[in-house]
């Protein structure tokens, strides 16, 4: 539980609607707090989650918080429970809750390992609630040990809570984190970092927290976007884990999607089964011939096939999924490999056991095959074929690609050239770079890509007028580029900055960026919806590859002073924190509520003549002036080193107990007002900034006005920027 502090949106003993008596404050977030109340008329504990008031009146989360209400459809004892928001008289949103009682799984995490057994147990109750969740097509994408809640200290009691970014996956549903990368990037799995989530994604996170929990310490993946991006397409180590638990985590964690459990009805499965799965479905049937009464046997199921080996030619890398306009095969593939036999007559039909001749074949409603080569998984080849010897060929073609293939030998309503047909266009579209080749009947889909623009005006001017035998169907191939030019992503940059300039962190080379390339962009925006749109934008261009916007989000007021920015190089001033209380170095510029900032700047030996002027820009928008200001008005370089020589410390704000600082030598405290990120601006210039003092605190408009209009004079010679974030906790 956090301290109550003056400024909170409730007060301990505050009653909401005549009947939600606040008890505590649960816990802080960056635009929502958590409170413990009670109802005075049922005497049930709930929690309430209440927007920050800067945040409610804003639609956009609004509208999160009217989505997340929704979510009080789903009822499951592991998915949190909500009820529906309210508004007080003074504008502020909140939301009723469950309130859960019990450590949450980040708490046992910091206490050690868990045991295979309880994560088991865990996964189990976590799974039954998220299969809940998703048969309404509500994904969490958040998953995370601070999100699971264990009610009593039960892994059999954990509770799903946080549903605050959870995506609604039916088509045309919207929501305001969009389809960019959310969740945690330590549980996230590799497609979110590129903005794709589906059912597959919670599964990854929900093994990647199992994991953390059994090894007891949070996962390591990196120290910059590019370390992420490459770590995150790598299979997670679960060396040391027992089975089953290590199978479960395997094929739950897999980088690519296609070769994890593809809902939660598998994993469940594998529990239940201790570790053999049973992935079969009745979403394809295959009919017997009739037979008499005698030869009928009770149902049976064939044995699922072994998930296909690592394909050698195509190396995983930081590539996404390629998109196609016909939709995901592994949908289709999972309903083909999934076959219900009925009638225990078929064994014996296979084998030609009745009657005499060839054997004849079940029938199979729908007769479907799904062929497909991606560029960065396994070759495939799941469904029907009419006969041994296509079976024969197809197989040894796909094990040539290094895929296993899944092939059912029966009969449909298809055309007597069917599997000539078949492999004339498999013999066509084997050329392209990734392709897929889909068959209900004598119907066909192709989809895939290729650089050789001659090889798809050839493809094209066949396809889809052309097709061999009784087949029909669509063609959608795409043309892609090797390699993508860097000014075309630079030109993007330029169109989106709106908090200062963008930048390129990756290397695109002499000659631009190739197809297995990330791209990553690094800069500053000044919010949310502009990340969004800047993604969309490089991703339209992009292709397949991994686009990682690792963009610092900062406030208006930030953004608007450093639009106005001068360009002038950076110097070799450099700058300490330390906390005033207790002396200690703050390396990283991150200060808690109720803390005393303390700023130094480190003047270099270089640097002997000019003045220096130093600023906050705090996050309610205003600027504080730390030197000049009225009360401390010299900034001279020369009076600022007091004739000393070398590297000299220059304090810019003080510790509140130094009782012999001077009038205009600032020194504070925190409070909940100031949460987010400010911004330390220095600047260096041969005059001084200003023709006259600037007051000790002014608007951020004010500040602009007056800089720009100093900037035109070139008198700056340096500028400098830190960011100082404020958090509660």
């Amino acid at each position: 539980m956090s301290d109550p502090r003056p400024g909170d949106a409730f007060q301990i003993g505050d009653v909401l609607n005549n009947t939600y008596r606040i008890e505590a404050l649960l816990g802080r977030g960056g635009t929502s707090d958590v409170y413990r109340a009670r109802n005075e008329i049922s005497g049930r504990l709930i929690a309430i989650k209440v927007l920050k008031a800067e945040f409610s009146g804003n639609e956009d989360f609004l509208v999160l918080m009217t989505r997340e209400e929704e979510i009080r459809e789903i009822r499951h004892d592991a998915i949190v429970r909500y009820s529906e928001n309210h508004r007080t008289s003074e504008g502020l949103v909140y939301l009723v809750m469950d309130y859960i009682d019990g450590p949450g799984l980040d708490a046992k995490l910091r206490e050690g390992p868990m045991s295979a057994e309880d994560l088991l147990v865990l996964c189990k109750r976590v799974g039954e609630g998220l299969r809940v969740a998703h048969n309404r097509s509500i994904v969490h994408r958040d998953l995370s040990p601070d999100n699971i809640i264990l009610r009593d200290g039960d892994p059999a009691k954990a509770v799903v809570i946080d549903f605050g970014i959870a995506k609604d996956t039916n088509p045309g549903a919207e929501t305001i984190v969009g389809n960019e990368f959310a969740g945690k990037y330590a549980y996230a799995a590799p497609e979110q970092l590129s903005g794709n989530t589906d059912a597959r994604s919670d599964i990854y996170s929900l093994g990647a927290l199992l994991l953390a929990n059994f090894r007891g310490k949070k996962p390591q993946i990196g120290d910059n976007p590019m370390e992420v991006v490459k770590n995150k397409s790598l299979p997670l180590d679960t060396s040391g884990v027992p089975e089953p638990l290590k199978g479960l985590l395997d094929r739950m964690t897999a980088p690519l999607p296609d070769a994890r459990f593809q809902s939660m009805d598998e994993v469940l499965a594998f529990i239940a089964s201790g570790g053999v799965e049973d992935t079969l479905s009745d979403e394809t049937v295959i009919v017997v011939p009739t037979k008499t009464a005698e030869e009928k046997a009770p149902e049976t199921k064939p044995t699922p096939p072994a998930a296909p080996p690592p394909k050698a030619k195509k190396p995983e890398a930081v590539k996404r999924t390629p998109k196609k306009s016909g939709g995901g095969s592994a949908g289709v593939i999972a309903a083909v490999a999934a076959v219900v036999l009925i009638g225990g007559g078929a064994a014996a039909w296979f084998g030609g056991l009745f009657g005499t001749g060839e054997p004849e074949l079940p029938v199979a409603v729908p007769f479907a095959l799904v062929i497909a080569d991606p560029e960065n998984a396994p070759a495939t080849a799941s469904g029907f074929v009419p006969s041994a010897q296509m079976q024969e060929t197809l197989s040894a073609r796909i094990r040539d690609l290094g895929g296993e293939p899944s092939l059912t030998l029966a009969s449909g309503d298809i055309a007597e050239s069917w599997a000539a047909d078949v492999m004339t266009v498999l013999d066509d579209v084997a050329a392209l770079d990734d392709w897929q080749l889909s068959l209900d009947g004598n119907e066909a889909a192709v989809t895939g890509s290729t650089t050789d623009a001659a090889l798809l005006d050839r493809l094209s001017a066949k396809y889809p007028a052309e097709w061999p035998g009784a087949l029909t169907g669509t063609f959608d191939v795409s043309l892609t580029s090797l390699f993508l030019d860097a000014v075309e992503v630079e030109y993007l940059l330029a169109q989106y900055a709106d908090c200062g300039p963008l930048t390129q962190a990756s290397d695109p080379g002499p000659v631009g960026y190739g197809p297995e390339d990330a791209i990553l962009i690094s800069g500053a925006l000044a919010g949310t919806a502009t990340v969004d749109a800047l993604q969309d934008a490089i991703e339209d261009i992009a292709e397949d590859r991994f686009v990682v916007i690792d963009a610092e989000v900062l406030n208006p007021t930030l953004c608007l002073v450093e639009n106005y920015l001068p360009q002038a190089p950076a110097s070799e001033i450099e700058i300490v924190f330390t906390e005033g209380v207790s002396g200690a170095n703050v390396p990283d510029g991150r200060f808690l509520v109720g803390q005393n900032p303390v700023i130094d700047l480190m003047i270099p030996e270089s640097l002997t003549t000019g003045y220096i002027s130093a600023s906050i820009l705090d996050v309610s928008g205003d600027v504080f002036h730390l030197l000049p200001n009225t009360g401390r008005p010299d900034n001279s370089v020369e009076t600022l080193r007091q004739g000393r020589n070398g590297k000299v410390p220059l304090r810019v704000t003080f510790d509140m107990d130094n009782q012999e600082r001077n009038e205009g030598e600032l020194a504070f405290t925190i409070d909940a007002s100031s949460l987010g990120k400010s911004k330390i601006l220095v600047l260096h210039s041969y005059a001084p900034l200003f023709r006259q003092m600037r007051p000790r605190q002014e608007s951020a408009v004010g500040f602009t006005e007056a800089l720009s209009e100093r900037s035109a004079d070139d008198l700056i010679e340096s500028l400098d920027t830190w960011i100082f974030t404020i958090a509660d906790k």
